[in-house]
């Protein structure tokens, strides 16, 4: 999910950039805007960047391991093919 900190940001730049007599509504319009952000974010198929950077790390193991069985393969290979000859 997105980082609760930049919902609270990018509220709270929306409210400063809001004309004054609508910033004077204060806190409320400022939570209202943070629950739009949150609402709409919340429909949109996005993941952390936290979750984002574990998922690439096990793809970078995942591919490690698959190039390691893939070179051990082809050993066994040519080793079988060494012993049929």
């Amino acid at each position: 999910m997105i980082d609760p900190k930049k919902i609270e940001q990018i509220a709270r730049q929306v409210h400063e950039s809001m004309p004054k007599g609508i910033r004077e509504l204060g806190d409320e319009v400022e939570k209202k805007i943070r629950q739009g952000l949150q609402n709409q974010l919340a429909k949109l198929d996005v993941v952390s960047r936290e979750e984002f950077d574990i998922q690439t790390q096990v793809l970078l193991r995942t591919r490690e391991k698959l190039t390691s069985l893939e070179k051990r393969l082809a050993e066994l290979e040519a080793k079988g093919q060494t012993q049929e000859d």
